[in-house]
Parts: structure tokens; sequence; C-alpha cells
């Protein structure tokens, strides 16, 4: 996959991610905002039923108390008739049809002590209504007899509660204007009328509510009650017949941002769970992308280094064959020696690369079985030390070893483990520019030994440090070869290192040197 390519496949990805976390947050706000205005909606609505029923219930009490002066059995203090005629002739029956409606308006007074107003008492009227039809025979009529009765005649009588409920409540809300609030009401009933219209609004959910007179509070009020523009809503109670009231009830909910919260609670869990799975299988395909990508490189930087360098034993073989062809060579057999001595070595050369990879490669598989046995790490190291020693002294360099630890007796195999030091020790003395000082030390702490291999040689940085253990890694020195390998001999050192239960790690700084640490387990 090329670079261009390959950000823009990252940035779309991230485009998207963002885009859709963006959609996820908009509608939880959206749905949020919403509940908000349900809840206050509902509020409100169960807020009008409570003032209707309080203002019904001042009526309907008040009512009840002047009934017994205005009984049927009690004789009014005055009255007032008011009637209507209406008069039609009906041709095909040959009748006079006469309609008298009678509204009848008795007064009664009533002690204004139940008003508690500055008066001896107050008239209440009772509206009745009589409604008569009488049939006349235009004959008789004509007649002008004196005294004349109707053919037939028809009565209807009834109160007229509409009437009476319109001017009692007119009167009541201009006497009871002045009435001090809570002698009108009670905060216990508000309390249960609020309790029952928010239940029924489904808002099941702790309250508390007063109620004021313009800006000041009234004795009608909970004790924690208090007043917050931003959650607390309100509608006027006792309305006078202009509809106009100096009373507000209100009512607060000191829970109500975890209880909207609630409400979308489940969907929000939601939202987080899978945005968070969108989240992860992006981070999962990003990180595999960089993964291949980086594999790719690596597997095309070890295919460029495994074709450089096995070309170049490739062509000595060659050159020494084709010299060994030549007449005047194969006679001398000190030349030919040296020339199948040469290609004797670049064979095992080559050998030995191959076997890197399959050894690796068989690790990989848990093919490489690896029998352990008591050894003598510090005898382990004396051995491993004198396959390189030759090549450290041809190079007027030295390897120093300080075996301080008490007890060395590992787990280990032999054969590799003696691979895993000689490794190490090779890498010192390749990337050593100059002689190779080398240092070789061993310590006790608790339970295990500490196996550091130190030298003065070029070092790493420390983005190198932390990847040198990987398979085909190799620092990036453009195209130049002057160090042999494939960055197999690391990652099979920390492969054998692992499988004996023990850990390896690398100090380095460039220019400078590198220290490996290698612990392992001790036993007794």
């Amino acid at each position: 996959m090329g670079k261009k390519l390959f950000i823009l496949l990252v940035v779309l990805m991230s485009l998207s991610l963002i885009g859709i976390i963006f959609v996820q947050s908009f509608f939880i706000n959206n749905s949020l905002e919403n509940e908000e205005k349900n809840f206050t909606l509902s509020v409100t609505r169960a807020l009008s039923f409570v003032s209707r029923d309080i203002e019904e219930f001042e009526i309907k009490r008040y009512h009840g108390l002047i009934q017994p002066f205005i009984a049927n059995n009690r004789e009014p203090d005055s009255t007032i008739i008011s009637q209507l005629y209406i008069t039609t002739e009906d041709d095909v029956n040959d009748e006079t049809i006469i309609h008298r409606n009678t509204v009848l308006e008795e007064r009664f007074k009533v002690p204004s002590l139940f008003f508690e107003i500055d008066a001896d008492s107050i008239d209440i009227s009772s509206f009745t209504n009589e409604r008569v039809t009488e049939y006349y025979s235009k004959s008789r009529l004509d007649g002008s007899e004196f005294g004349i009765k109707p053919q037939r005649q028809m009565v209807e009588f009834s109160k007229l509660p509409v009437i009476e409920k319109q001017i009692y409540e007119s009167s009541f809300k201009t006497l009871l204007k002045s009435v001090p609030i809570h002698k009108r009401v009670s905060a216990l009933h508000v309390k249960v009328l609020l309790e029952r219209e928010l239940r029924s609004e489904g808002v099941d959910l702790n309250f508390e509510y007063a109620i004021y007179d313009d800006d000041l509070a009234t004795k009608i009020q909970t004790l924690n009650f208090s007043k917050n523009p931003e959650t607390t809503v309100g509608i006027p109670v006792f309305l006078d017949n202009n509809n106009e009231s100096n009373y507000t009830l209100y009512v607060d909910f000191p829970g109500r941002k975890k209880y909207l919260i609630s409400s979308i609670l489940p969907m929000v869990a939601l939202s987080i769970v899978f945005t968070s799975i969108i989240i992860l299988a992006f981070s999962s395909a990003i990180h595999q992308l960089i993964k291949q990508r980086k594999i790719s490189q690596i597997k095309t930087d070890f295919i460029n280094n495994m074709t450089h360098e096995f070309k170049t034993p490739i062509a000595t073989i060659n050159l020494a064959l084709d010299a060994i062809k030549n007449p005047k060579i194969i006679n001398d057999q000190d030349k030919v020696k040296r020339y199948l001595g040469m290609i004797k070595d670049e064979n095992k050369r080559m050998h030995a690369q191959v076997e890197n990879v399959l050894r690796i490669s068989k690790l990989e598989k848990n093919e490489l079985n690896i029998s352990k046995e008591r050894i003598k790490l510090h005898d382990l190291i004396e051995d491993a030390i004198t396959h390189v020693k030759l090549i450290v002294e041809d190079r007027k360099g030295y390897v120093q070893t300080q075996l301080n630890a008490a007890k060395s007796s590992v787990l280990a195999n032999e054969t590799h483990f003696t691979n895993v030091v000689v490794n190490i020790l090779d890498n010192a003395i390749k990337y050593s520019d100059d002689a190779p000082e080398i240092d070789v030390s061993t310590e006790n702490v608790g339970n295990s030994i500490i196996l550091k291999i130190a030298d003065k040689g070029n070092g790493m940085s420390k983005q190198v440090a932390k990847r040198v253990f990987e398979k085909f890694y190799r620092e990036h020195t453009g195209n130049v070869h002057n160090v042999k390998g494939h960055g197999l001999g690391l990652a099979y050192v920390k492969r054998i290192v692992d499988d004996h239960q023990g850990y390896i790690s690398v100090e380095s700084e460039k220019g400078k040197g590198s220290t490996f640490i290698i612990k392992l387990p001790l036993i007794s």
C-alpha cells in the first residue's frame, strides 16, 4: 500500500469516526433537550390542573356554607321577576300561542363572616326559571270574552345552576381577593393535589413547592424550597374576573437533572458501548495497517540485505572456482587448499544464515524441541567467550569477565543458550568500529542471576533499542552494508531467553555503547 493511499485511508476513517461521535453526541443532547421540554410541559399541565382544583374546591366550600341560607323552605329577603312574552299565530290549527318565560331571582342575606369583609351581611341570589306555553282558539279571542281560558297549557319549571355558578364564582373571586392566601388554602391540600396530578402525568419525583404573592414568599411552602429560574416551574392561582392574579404556585425538583439523565441513560449507555466498539475496531484496524506496513517494509529490507549479502559469498565462491580451474593454480596445492578453504568458509556462512531463518521459523511454530538440564551459567559463559576470543584478539580488543554471582546453576539448554551469549558477543564485535571492548559480569538478585554484556561500540538510539528484538529489524543505514546480518540474531536470542522463563533487555546510548541484561531464575 502506497504512503499517500495509507494516509488518505487513515484520514477518511478518522473523519468517519469523528462524524459518528458527533452525530451520537448531537442525538444524545437533542434527546436530553426533548426530555426536558416534555418534563416541563407535563409539570406545567399538572400545575394548571392543581390551580383549577384549588379554585373549584374553594368555590364549592363557600357555596356549601351559604346553602343553609338559601334553602327552599326559607322566605327570600327580596324577589325580582323578569319575564319574556312571545306570541305566535298558528293558522293551520286556528290557534294563538303565547309563550311566557319567567326568571325569578330570590335574594337572601348571608353573614359576611364567611368572607372576612367589613360588612354586616351580603346578598346571595338564587335563580328559578318558569316556562309556560298556552294555546288559545282564535275565534274565542276575537269574541273578546272576559276571563278566557286557554285550550291547553304546558308548564316547565327548573333551577338555573349555570347562571348561579357563574354569579357565585364572580362574586367569590371579588370578595376573596383580599383574603390572605393561607386562609384560602392549606399547604397540605396543595401538596396532595400536586402529588396526584404529577403522578398522573408520569412525574414520580420528589419536589419542593411554594405560593408567592408577587415576588414575596407566603406561608404556603415547603421548608427547602428555593426559587431557581432555570428549573422552577410556576403558574398563577386564584385568578380574578379579569384572569389576573398576584399569586403564583411554583414547584421545583432538586433531582431534576439526574431524573432526566436517567430517562435517557439506557440509550446513552448503548451509544457509548457501540461507539467504544467502533473506536476499538478502528484503532485495531489502524494498528494492524501500521503493523502490516512496517512488516512489509522490514521484509523488503530483509530481502535487500539477504540478496546483497548472498551476492558476496556467491561471487567469492565463483572466483575461487574459476581460479582453481586455472592450469597454473590447479597444480599449486597451497593455493588450491587456500581457495577451497575460502569456498568452505563462505558456504558455512551462507549455511549459518539459512539456519538462523529456519531456527526462528521453528521457534514461532513451537517445533523446536529444547531439552533443558542443570548447568553452571559461568561455565557456559566461558565456553561462549572462547568462540569469539580469536576474533577479538585479532582486532586488538578484549573480553573482560567479572563473574561475581555466588550461585549460577540454571535450567537451560547448553547449545541454544551458548548461541544466545555468542550472538550478543558477536553483535558487540560487529558494532564496534574500533577495537572491541567487552565486559561480561554476573550477580545474584533474589532467586535470580543477572548476566550483563556491555560494550563500548556504536550504541543505539532509544527508538532502535525498543525494536532491536523484532524479527528482521535492523537500523536503517541507507545503502551501506558494512555490517552483515538480517536482524535475526537478537530475535532468536529473545525467543530462547523467553523459553527459559527469563527476561532480556538492552540499555544503550548512541556513540557510547550498549549493555544487554539477561535475567534467569536459579535452581537449587
